[in-house]
């Protein structure tokens, strides 16, 4: 039920108010990136603002209506009753509040908020909170866990996928790769390792701001359900066919070139189908079957978007050696008599073979050639191409695409599969968000307050009073202390009020806010 999406200690807030309490006002802020799992050299401070209006709109009018208003007065409160008391104890909180609540109808609350797909500084506020009616003053922070457990997530996932979009552009222009690929150069990968459904939904939209390649289906519903989208009229999110090694083992060991051929020539005859190749043996397949099926890849049919193109995914490694291979400095290079050269790797001392030491990029390169970027870098044929999805990180695709270049080869000859490790393996504590309230009424007098903890590195140092958001120069920042009418101005638009919203973000919007500071 909605009214029990808390901790528990919050419902013994009310009573500990001072007495004749009218009046919280809160805000959500990112506090810190000491914990972010970012990359410097691209990161400027600033955490993506998404996820807010999916909240407002799903749980405080949506679930709320559904799960509390709708139902039957008596078994709501009862229901609430019941937990608390075998929890804390009987009648260890009073429901007179909750009753009150149910009889009004609606969300007694005000919430204004920056745009989404801003980029907000640290220590800036990205949206507050405040009760609308005086009797409801307890409703602002008892909303506190879930709304901040339903927020920070999109706006971290966005923030790290802000970052994987600016790699890709410096090496796009760095090598002179098609930046009209880039788009579908990062694709979510991550609804399995997400914490189900909800989470996979709500943390896919901040992918989808950076974006459009993903097989997270649900992330696009939810742009369609919460942003506004429509994918008859823009694009959202797309995805190819793609094999999984369920398929290719079933093909059989013996056959897995006849399962290459049927898939690219039979069920896919046009457009672009990635297939699994480290079922068993990649380098094989990346320099034997792509060989045998040479003709058969280029003489693939283009769709209606010309697109004709066989890609290979390597699933297992290193990502970086097996797409790049060794740098010289890794390598012992010893020449045969005959002239044939032998492969070393330093550290290991073992022994590799010429797509070992290469990589998949230039294996791909040797049998199908292709062209050159106007700065002159290489970039394999149209019919074939690589994605790699298992365990890319930032540092990761970086360090992949820093090589490539390295090497002569454009950015573009490669995709990545972004999944939960990157996606999963963040906490609140990444950005350091938090839900704190900053001023208050209690029996008509006007009370600023914040928190300063004498033990904290400042990190915890709230603002004080009410707020205000102004632009000036690219950047959010903040003012404290400010009156009631200063706190009416700035870019903190209300967005919620009463059960109904304004203001709305759409996902075209977001975009172009986010993209815009690129």
């Amino acid at each position: 039920m909605s009214i029990n999406a808390i901790d528990f200690y919050k419902s013994g807030h009310r009573p500990q108010y001072p007495e004749l309490t009218q009046m919280v006002y809160s805000n959500f802020t990112p506090r810190s990136s000491r914990l972010a799992p970012v990359l410097e050299k691209y990161y400027d401070g600033k955490v993506v603002f998404v996820g807010l209006q999916i909240f407002n709109v799903d749980f405080l009018i949506n679930e709320f209506s559904r799960k509390f208003f709708k139902k039957d007065k008596s078994k709501a409160v009862t229901r609430y009753k019941r937990r608390m008391d075998n929890a804390l104890g009987k009648d260890a909180v009073s429901v007179d509040h909750i009753e009150a609540l149910h009889d009004l109808g609606y969300i007694p609350l005000e919430i204004k908020a920056l745009p989404e797909g801003s980029l907000v500084n640290i220590k800036v506020p990205m949206f507050t909170v405040k009760n609308t009616l005086s009797e409801f003053f307890w409703l602002v922070n008892y909303i506190e866990s879930v709304i901040s457990a339903e927020v920070w997530k999109p706006c971290t996932t966005a923030t790290i996928a802000f970052q994987y979009r600016k790699i890709m552009e410096h090496y796009a222009e760095l090598t002179g790769a098609n930046k009209e690929t880039i788009i579908f150069q990062c694709h979510d990968f991550s609804f399995r390792g997400m914490s189900g459904r909800h989470d996979a939904k709500v943390s896919g939209i901040g992918h989808l701001l950076s974006f459009c390649g993903t097989d997270n289906v649900l992330s696009i519903d939810a742009c369609e359900d919460f942003y506004g989208a429509d994918v008859t009229k823009e694009l959202v999110g797309a995805s190819v066919p793609a094999t999984e090694h369920s398929v290719m083992c079933m093909g059989g060991k013996d056959d897995e070139i006849g399962t290459f051929k049927r898939l690219i020539t039979e069920l896919y005859p046009s457009g672009i189908v990635s297939i699994v190749s480290d079922t068993w043996d990649f380098w094989k397949v990346i320099t034997e079957f792509t060989v045998e099926l040479k003709d058969e890849i280029l003489n693939r049919i283009p769709n209606e978007l010309g697109l004709a193109k066989t890609v290979f995914r390597p699933d297992s490694g290193c990502p970086i050696k097996i797409l790049t291979g060794y740098t010289e400095d890794e390598l012992i290079i010893a020449e045969s008599p005959d002239g044939i050269e032998s492969y070393t790797c330093k550290e290991t001392g073992k022994s590799l073979s010429y797509e070992e030491c290469f990589g998949a990029v230039q294996c791909l390169w040797d049998i199908f050639g292709g062209t050159y970027t106007d700065k002159e870098f290489k970039t394999l044929h149209e019919r074939v191409g690589l994605i790699y999805g298992d365990s890319i990180t930032l540092d990761r695709a970086d360090k992949i695409l820093q090589r490539l270049a390295d090497k002569g080869f454009s950015s573009d000859n490669v995709v990545f599969g972004v999944g939960s490790y990157t996606y999963q393996y963040i906490t609140r504590d990444s950005f350091g968000f938090a839900m704190k309230a900053t001023a208050g009424i209690v029996d008509g007098e006007f009370r600023e307050i914040y928190k300063d903890p004498k033990t904290d590195s400042g990190t915890k140092k709230s603002a004080k009073g009410l707020i205000r958001i102004e632009e000036e120069d690219g950047e959010f920042v903040l003012y404290d202390q400010q009156t009631e009418q200063q706190e009416q101005q700035g870019c903190l638009k209300v967005v919620f009020k009463d059960g109904k919203m304004y203001n709305e973000n759409t996902l075209s919007s977001m975009r172009k806010t986010l993209l815009d500071r690129l």
